[in-house]
């Protein structure tokens, strides 16, 4: 007697994850969603009735693994029902043209509607089983979505996203955010109060605050630094961090926060983006070179503890050898402890897509992106030889990729660091010192110090 598989009742969700952290938070609230409407998840997408992916329209490289996976999905969708999802950045961006060049894809939704998701979904798994061929979308922006009384389902670990706001009011001219995820609106403190409390009660040891723009947060009477401020007194959190703020809009209160207050990390992620005064005009930044680096000298005044990162974008439109230069001295001059260097790519529906010609050939953006990887791999090496000699507290995350023999953390700067285990037990979310003995560009090495017996 043949007996039929049976389909399971429940719908298993399979969710993949490209670009930022933000994605990361999003892709929690969309789980926490679809699982109060009855659906289950699976980390084996071969098992799954249904693949989302949360995807990224910023870089380049992110829109290209999208249309990797989803070429992948053609053969897997010809042997069995399955119903392929797109949201977020990507599908707002591209909701006209992504439903012809992919036809496989049943559902789109964009970063405000992923309320619509269960019924999305529902629908189109309903018309699969007619063999019914259409389209669900939901790619509407909003002025007022921020997800406030949804509680993301996260994983188990040391750190927690908590997104502060939605949306960006900047519009610098290389970047797609404000056209995919809307314009700018802070979320409610008390949720954001509450959601870090639940945080450290489930065992979370590190927040990280997120936003595109975190230093312009408003809610009544709440700036950020007040926010930051109250969010690091949350008992059972060890640590705060923020991601990420823009040069233009820098409060002295903020400063006051991040160098008083032992809780929050002395790390500011400082995307620069070029050193050129012409460039960063054409980029819509705000502001010059020279307020930039008077930025860099008021934090180091306040703080010399204080690690500060950046983003580079090289080969931006128009950008000559020279200016390109001006770039090379800033880096020089701040010495960052890390870079994330990019090449310019074009993003449709952006002011600089609508205005400059990318007329960088490929060839001169890669020679420049090489140019500052190596210059900063030369930088952050001395800069991680400064802490040879010194004891470092760091936060576990767990093992090193290298061997399970060896624990891995992050420093209160965000360097990663490595350590052998020597047969103790420590656990992710323990905060170990560590004597430093060695550095490369990327990682310091330690000796665990003894610590002091509980009484």
């Amino acid at each position: 007697m043949h007996v039929m598989s049976q389909k399971p009742a429940v719908p298993l969700v399979h969710i993949e994850t490209f670009g930022c952290q933000m994605n990361e938070y999003d892709s929690e609230l969309v789980r926490s969603l679809l699982k109060r409407e009855g659906f289950q998840f699976t980390e084996d997408r071969e098992c799954a009735d249904v693949i989302l992916m949360n995807t990224c329209a910023i870089r380049e490289n992110a829109h290209n693994k999208v249309f990797t996976h989803l070429s992948d999905l053609r053969s897997v969708k010809k042997h069995r029902p399955l119903v392929v999802g797109v949201l977020g950045c990507m599908a707002q961006n591209l909701k006209a043209e992504l439903p012809e060049k992919e036809p496989i894809v049943d559902v789109l939704a964009g970063p405000d509607s992923y309320r619509q998701l269960p019924q999305l979904i529902t629908n189109a798994m309903t018309l699969q089983e007619q063999g019914v061929d259409q389209k669900r979308l939901a790619v509407e922006l909003s002025e007022y979505e921020t997800y406030d009384d949804i509680v993301p389902e996260r994983n188990d670990g040391v750190n927690a996203w908590i997104a502060i706001m939605r949306g960006c009011d900047n519009f610098c001219s290389f970047c797609v955010v404000p056209y995919t995820r809307g314009r700018e609106r802070s979320r409610n403190p008390k949720g954001i109060l509450e959601e870090a409390r639940l945080c450290a009660e489930q065992g979370f040891k590190q927040v990280t605050l997120l936003g595109q723009n975190v230093n312009s947060y408003s809610y009544d009477t709440w700036d950020f630094a007040r926010l930051l401020l109250e969010v690091a007194d949350v008992p059972g959190l060890e640590r705060v961090r923020f991601t990420s703020p823009h040069p233009k809009d820098f409060p002295v209160d903020l400063l006051k926060a991040v160098s008083s207050h032992p809780n929050i990390c002395k790390h500011i992620h400082l995307p620069v983006q070029s050193g050129n005064d012409r460039v960063l005009e054409m980029m819509n930044r705000t502001y010059t070179c020279s307020e930039y680096l008077s930025l860099v000298d008021r934090i180091r005044t306040m703080n010399t503890q204080i690690a500060l990162t950046t983003d580079i974008i090289a080969g931006f439109c128009s950008e000559t050898d020279e200016e390109f230069s001006d770039t090379i001295r800033l880096v020089e001059t701040v010495r960052f402890h890390s870079a994330f260097i990019f090449k310019y790519s074009e993003r449709k529906n952006t002011i600089a897509a609508r205005k400059y010609r990318d007329d960088v050939p490929e060839a001169v953006k890669s020679e420049r992106v090489t140019a500052l990887v190596d210059l900063q791999r030369k930088i952050s090496f001395d800069r991680n030889r400064e802490y040879v000699g010194s004891v470092v507290n760091v936060l576990v995350e767990g093992n090193s990729k290298r061997s399970s023999d060896q624990g891995m953390g992050k420093t209160d700067g965000n360097i990663t660091a490595v350590w052998e285990k020597n047969g103790t037990s420590v656990r992710p979310g323990d905060m170990v010192p560590l004597s430093i003995y060695d550095s490369s560009a990327s990682t310091l090495y330690g000796i665990a110090q003894p610590q002091p017996s509980s009484p």
